[in-house]
């Protein structure tokens, strides 16, 4: 009757010797898994650095992009500035010429002189039709209020009809080109009495 006592504990030894021997079976398995897991997690952490880091490559692309055709279109309404300095003077030069000859004079000019004149104006107009088909434009200042990035103040007048800090004589006109100012314009600024 031993045996039979035995037997029942081998059973009860077997199923111990059995648990560990199935844990071992299935340890590669887990190990596996657990392997594969964390490889998934590190490919996962990965492709995420790699996807934040191209986020920002593209947008630093897009603002190269953005920055160059800023540039682009800044450097083609600027580039005649230069240029365009140089022929205001005969933009003065030509008002200046119409503007010396009165009315009076010339209605008593003979005929040729008329034509002169009426050259004289036309081209006048063709070269400022022409700085503003390039963005170069006549400062307006009579009226306006002083503004020491478009006008240079040369005097000041006393005056109770105008507020102080208005523009109310201009000596000589000012351009700008696109939002810069290409050549001030020369003022009288009224002040308080």
């Amino acid at each position: 009757m031993a045996d039979e006592t035995n037997p029942t504990d081998c059973g009860g030894e077997a199923p111990e010797a059995a648990g560990p021997a199935a844990e071992t079976a299935s340890n590669p398995k887990d190990a596996e898994i657990a392997a594969l897991t964390a490889e998934v997690a590190t490919l996962m952490e990965e492709i995420a650095t790699l996807k934040a880091s191209m986020l920002r490559l593209a947008a630093d692309a897009d603002n190269t992009r953005k920055r160059l055709e800023r540039e682009k279109a800044e450097a083609t309404l600027y580039a005649a500035t230069n240029f365009a300095k140089d022929l205001l003077s005969v933009a003065d030069n030509m008002a200046r010429a119409l503007a010396a000859v009165s009315p009076e004079t010339r209605e008593a000019a003979d005929e040729a002189t008329r034509n002169l004149l009426a050259g004289v104006e036309v081209t006048e107009r063709e070269l400022l039709n022409t700085f503003q088909r390039h963005g170069i434009r006549k400062l307006v200042t009579i009226g306006e209020k002083f503004d020491p990035n478009m006008h240079q103040a040369l005097f000041e007048v006393p005056t109770g009809e105008h507020p102080p800090g208005t523009v109310v004589q201009e000596v000589q006109s000012g351009y700008a080109i696109g939002e810069r100012c290409l050549r001030p314009a020369m003022v009288g600024v009224a002040k308080a009495e």
